[in-house]
């Protein structure tokens, strides 16, 4: 299966992409994984009125972060609850006082409201599933092959 890293940064967007369930795994020294699970568009197709998708169940895990902030409002735009749809992630480059480096990340969500940073070195994002064509920039359930939705 396809797989990118952290040096591939600049090559990728993730405008649009669902996320369909994280998780944060605990590290060494207070820092952990995060671990999410997207439905990842690799090209947006242009139909003679509208997109399709060529998209890929895939994992994108976070390497060693530190200093989360998580907030993700379903409640103002009264919606039901659905995978969540990023943006974009944005990363900018920072270093502590001992000299180490590292990125501070960005995860706008455009629906519903929210956003998530972070710190961390890198990242590792892995097609999980052969890519398939959709009319929708997300999988169903039968699609990702879930079994009742999980």
């Amino acid at each position: 299966m396809k797989k990118w890293v952290t040096e591939e940064f600049d090559e990728m967007s993730w405008h649009d992409v669902h996320v369909h369930g994280f998780r944060l795994v605990e590290g060494e020294h207070g820092a952990g994984e995060l671990v999410l699970d997207i439905d990842y568009i690799l090209e947006w197709l242009r139909d003679e009125e509208s997109f399709r998708f060529r998209i890929a169940p895939a994992t994108l895990q976070f390497h060693q972060i530190s200093n989360l902030r998580f907030y993700l409002d379903y409640a103002t735009p009264t919606i039901g609850i659905v995978p969540f749809s990023l943006n974009a992630i944005t990363r900018a480059p920072a270093t502590y006082r001992t000299g180490y480096k590292t990125f501070r990340w960005n995860l706008e969500i455009n629906c519903p409201v929210g956003e998530c940073s972070f710190e961390c070195p890198g990242f590792t994002q892995t097609l999980r599933a052969p890519e398939q064509i959709s009319n929708l920039q997300r999988l169903l359930p039968s699609e990702r092959g879930e079994i009742n939705g999980v």
